[in-house]
């Protein structure tokens, strides 16, 4: 088995989460690699938390398919899937990777894309290989900008822009920056997205980073009107950041997703002082003292954790209710979305 199932996920996914989901799911945001294309060096994550890479060594396909099984037992899941890139990656060969696995078990992909790629060569790429858009990540910016300078257009320039706008494929977004979905300049880019090129289908990954209240500012405000970007709620179970979301964008805006695999991780996250905290079992994923953003908890605290995924979830569920969606919002966020979304680039 891939990994424990206990007692206590059973019963979080029996009496909470089960009958709240519909029994189709596409999950907009997974990454799915394999060790042996990656570089083992430490260099290239001065610009990323590095607490993701103690969850899964790596996340073959096979494997993503196996956590549904495990934490969706009665549910179709359908996933759309990326790879995970550092700089110094075998960059083609974990792109071919997805791709492979995309035609062998016919499951929708995108390609991660380089930002120095000129416009025809993204565009050649994501046709040939059968991409439905593209993912694209801040550290595959410029080395000479430094980690908290990094604008949205360093890694996805307007050249770039421009023909993911005339092919109406899909962007996965992770906006830069510390101030995170609140930051002027990422929002001013946003809306500069949304303005000039309104056929790139751009979702903004885990509602901008907004893991915290404090990292929302004025931002829904801003862009409740940016009408082409979509978000989805990956990696985050901030309740009240998804409740200020259905109320600025309404629920046809709004995707679920998980970024897999680091959704296995057994956990429950805490605000403090505007910082996300993962508070996880003692000793499960090594000596993490020297992380700001995770804290080992013990005893019966520590047994009742479940699934980072049933967190999210549950959080979502909780916002849900508060904002009285319908199960036909739900189903929306949870399958129909996605499913128009990719349907409409194949």
């Amino acid at each position: 088995m891939l990994f424990e199932v206990t007692e206590v996920d059973q019963q979080v996914y029996d009496q909470e989460i089960r009958d709240f989901l519909p029994d189709k799911l596409i999950d907009i945001h997974t990454h799915v690699w394999v060790d042996r294309l990656k570089a083992h060096s430490n260099e290239a994550f001065s610009r990323v938390v590095q607490w993701p890479s103690l969850v899964a060594k790596e996340n073959p396909v096979e494997d993503l398919i196996e956590t549904y099984k495990l934490m969706f037992p009665d549910k179709q899941v359908t996933p759309l899937m990326f790879s995970s890139i550092k700089p110094d990656d075998d960059f083609d060969g974990l792109n071919d990777y997805i791709r492979d696995s995309a035609q062998k078990y016919h499951i929708p992909a995108l390609l991660y894309a380089k930002p120095e790629w000129s416009g025809a060569e993204l565009e050649k790429r994501v046709i040939a290989g059968g991409f439905l858009g593209v993912k694209v990540y801040l550290n595959l910016a410029p080395a000479y900008i430094p980690a908290a300078e990094i604008r949205i257009f360093d890694f996805l320039p307007p050249h770039q822009l421009e023909v993911l706008h005339q092919h109406r494929w899909i962007v996965m977004l992770h906006i830069p920056r510390n101030g995170r979905l609140r930051d002027a300049v990422n929002l001013a880019q946003m809306r500069e997205i949304d303005h000039n090129y309104p056929g790139a289908q751009v979702i903004i990954a885990h509602v901008g980073r907004a893991y915290c209240p404090e990292d929302v500012g004025n931002a829904f405000e801003v862009l409740a009107d940016a009408e082409h970007l979509r978000f989805d709620f990956s990696a985050n179970t901030n309740d009240w950041v998804f409740e200020q979301l259905i109320k600025a964008v309404g629920p046809k805006r709004i995707l679920f997703g998980s970024d897999l695999p680091i959704l296995r991780m057994r956990m429950r996250r805490i605000c403090e002082q505007g910082t996300y905290i993962n508070l996880v079992p003692q000793g499960l994923y090594g000596n993490v003292s020297g992380d700001k953003n995770m804290r080992e908890v013990a005893g019966d605290e520590a047994t009742r954790l479940t699934f980072f995924m049933y967190e999210e979830i549950l959080a979502f569920k909780r916002a849900a209710e508060r904002t009285g969606m319908t199960s036909s919002d739900i189903n929306d966020i949870f399958y129909n979305n996605g499913k128009s979304l990719i349907e409409s680039v194949l």
